[in-house]
């Protein structure tokens, strides 16, 4: 299971030597649904070599406003702290993947 980013732990989350994909999703999101278990999937598959994790922007406002995150499901890729990619609807998880190797 992808970690569940919050307001409260995001700062901490993005200090990982690891790269980083959070996924900015919400419960009533359709297409959320749909990329939800591809987020899964890759977090069970890069365990240890990258950080995967779900930020509900319902829950947690100031972190989705932080990254200016108007449309969901966003996917964004951070690498020493900074957003380095995006990618916005729903998308193979190929796609997902290729962005995250790019970044070890």
């Amino acid at each position: 299971m992808a970690l569940e980013i919050k307001d409260s732990n995001i700062e901490e989350t993005l200090q990982s030597d690891q790269p980083v994909m959070l996924d900015f999703w919400a419960a009533w999101c359709g297409p959320c649904r749909m990329v939800g278990p591809i987020v899964d999937e890759i977090s069970q598959e890069y365990d240890g070599k990258a950080v995967v994790g779900k930020v509900d922007v319902d829950n947690n406002p100031d972190t989705a406003a932080k990254y200016g995150i108007r449309n969901i499901p966003t996917i964004l890729f951070f690498k020493n702290g900074e957003v380095v990619d995006k990618v916005v609807g729903v998308v193979p998880k190929e796609q997902l993947t290729e962005k995250l190797e790019k970044l070890m």
